[in-house]
């Protein structure tokens, strides 16, 4: 789902405007970006977490020309699903 699909979801669940869907979808992304920047944690009851998680420094390898390379440690983002959203998708794939 892209942003202009996920905004026109959005409108069709609720009475915004599509420009203050956008702006409600700008501020949520945005906020979650700052919180994630500060180091802290966002947890949406039910949907799931935004963590921020550190990825050791290793090593890898060019796949053009075979050489070793150093790659550095660095942070990244993870998520995890919470249990409602985990149980809404069981739901619908169970056999």
């Amino acid at each position: 789902m892209t942003k202009k699909e996920l905004i026109n979801a959005i409108l069709s669940t609720t009475s915004l405007s599509k420009v203050d869907a956008s702006l409600a979808l700008d501020a949520m992304t945005d906020t979650i970006t700052n919180t994630l920047k500060k180091g802290d944690s966002v947890q949406l009851m039910g949907f799931g977490s935004f963590v921020l998680r550190d990825r050791a420094a290793r090593t890898g390898r060019n796949p053009q020309t075979g050489v070793t390379i150093a790659i550095p440690a660095t942070k990244v983002v993870g998520f995890k699903a919470g249990k409602a959203l985990k149980d809404a998708i069981n739901t619908i794939y169970k056999k």
